[in-house]
């Protein structure tokens, strides 16, 4: 695909990996919806949908930021007739939102694990149900859900059966909805990182400093997303990438720039939790 005019649809893109995919498909020519919570300055959080939408500007792409909690359905349609409105189509969702909490079962309050899959499952499975409709027009449609490979291993739930719950359900619309639009062009796969990537998330929920210092940035995971999302969406659909293996087979071997640290040595940087 050359994204040069294509619109790029990504929920949560005002940091993290989601801002990663945002500028590398800027830089790239897309038009690039913000679809996020954060409108105004968090206290601990650095990002917002504008400060994003600028740094989109910045690279010569346009930017439509639009504050979105993808748990309710007026708001993710509003966000995407404003889209339509503004850009005339969708060419590519990225479902890279999501609600994170790994505590056992006892640990993990009936809120949290509602919000975990009212965002995660729910919210994945409204916004792809309502941009279908404009992505079944695009001459090269993509679905990208930031979610990791389906393995039916205890070992995956044990320590946080609600947050694998949550997340399989992401990689699980991948499965069906694959599937289901194969015949209609419409591609739908999944990625997820090898290693943990330095995140808010990882900084101030799973490990701090620590993490911090042994992990990935997230450009890798946007590296990746790029090449998936330049593939002929007829053939390339209902896979589930790693970041690492997509880049290889993109001939791209060394991976010491994607080091959070650069100091770090390839051993102790620490694999994500369901690799």
């Amino acid at each position: 695909m050359n994204f040069k005019g294509k619109t790029v649809f990504i929920t949560g893109a005002s940091r993290g990996i989601g801002k990663a995919i945002a500028l590398k498909l800027a830089a790239a020519g897309a038009n690039i919806v913000i679809a996020a919570k954060t409108a105004t300055p968090h206290p601990k959080l650095p990002g917002t949908i504008y400060t994003t939408a600028q740094e989109v500007i910045d690279l010569g792409a346009k930017a439509l930021p639009v504050v979105v909690d993808i748990r309710y359905e007026n708001m993710v349609q509003a966000a995407i007739d404003k889209t339509i409105e503004t850009f005339g189509g969708i060419d590519v969702l990225v479902n890279n939102a999501s609600a994170i909490q790994l505590t056992g079962t006892l640990a993990t309050s009936m809120k949290r694990y509602d919000l975990m899959h009212q965002v995660n499952v729910r919210g994945t499975y409204l916004t792809s149900k309502l941009c279908l409709p404009h992505l079944l027009k695009a001459n090269n449609p993509h679905v990208l859900n930031l979610s990791p490979p389906l393995n039916m291993c205890a070992k995956w739930f044990k320590k946080h059966t609600a947050y694998t719950m949550a997340k399989y359900g992401m990689s699980m619309c991948v499965l069906g909805m694959s599937a289901e639009f194969a015949d209609k062009g419409v591609a739908f796969n999944a990625l997820w990182p090898k290693t943990i990537i330095a995140t808010a998330a990882v900084n101030n929920l799973l490990g701090g400093d620590h993490m911090m210092q042994r992990s990935r940035n997230p450009q890798i995971v946007a590296d990746a997303a790029y090449h998936i999302l330049r593939q002929n969406s007829r053939t390339c659909t209902g896979n589930f990438f790693i970041d690492e293996e997509v880049l290889i087979n993109a001939g791209i071997n060394n991976f010491d720039g994607y080091k959070n640290n650069p100091n770090i040595a390839d051993s102790d940087i620490i694999p994500d939790y369901f690799i």
